[in-house]
């Protein structure tokens, strides 16, 4: 069964708000941005914002579950046939690769990194990504059993291959961000979802 329109609207004002904390914040600081300023970005109220998350580094770190799951609804529509890697590796460019995030478009690249890598050091945010990356693993270990006809409560494969999964997408995210580094993060998550394909081989002296 589809989406219905209730939790469409519901997804697309969470997709709002995780958008503008993170323009926001980006622009500003982390510290120097007000729930009401979120909202008042997405144009809604502070009594919505609070419906949906329960503060801004929650809000931010919806973008990442977000993304998880997208990569888990894609993976349900590639060709059945496709192997199991070959199919998350596009399942995941699919995602990662749609272009610039529509947040980042009108702003100078530098500057939206450093505003990036800045906002991903505080801790409290690195904690909600990293739960909100646990939330989403749970959806595409479920279409990885499904995929791969294998039993989600009884075997490890499934939430093995999710759990690998969101480690690449945080090591290829987090690598982006890193300074002096100019390679794009759909190339650096290919490389990562390759290296664990392979079986993580030692690298070659």
């Amino acid at each position: 069964m589809g989406e219905g329109l209730r939790e469409r609207k519901k997804r697309e004002t969470r997709i709002a708000l995780s958008w503008a904390a993170i323009r926001l914040c980006v622009e500003r600081g982390l510290e120097e941005v007000r729930v009401e300023d979120i909202a008042a970005e997405a144009g809604v109220s502070p009594r919505t914002f609070n419906n949906y998350f329960t503060g801004k580094a929650e809000a931010i770190a919806y973008r990442h579950r977000e993304r998880i799951e997208q990569i888990a609804a894609e993976l349900r529509s590639r060709p059945a046939a496709e192997p199991i890697w070959e199919a998350i590796t596009g399942a995941a460019l699919v995602r990662f690769g749609l272009g610039l995030d529509r947040t980042a478009q009108d702003v100078d690249m530098r500057q939206w990194v450093s505003g990036l890598r800045l906002m991903f050091a505080e801790p409290s945010l690195r904690g909600e990504v990293r739960k909100a990356g646990a939330q989403a693993e749970v959806e595409l270990a479920a279409a990885v059993a499904d995929r791969t006809g294998t039993d989600l409560a009884g075997e490890m494969y499934p939430r093995l291959v999710a759990a690998a999964v969101v480690a690449a997408v945080d090591v290829a995210m987090a690598h982006s961000l890193r300074p002096g580094t100019h390679v794009p993060v759909t190339t650096l998550l290919t490389d990562a979802l390759k290296q664990i394909s392979a079986g993580l081989p030692a690298p070659r002296p």
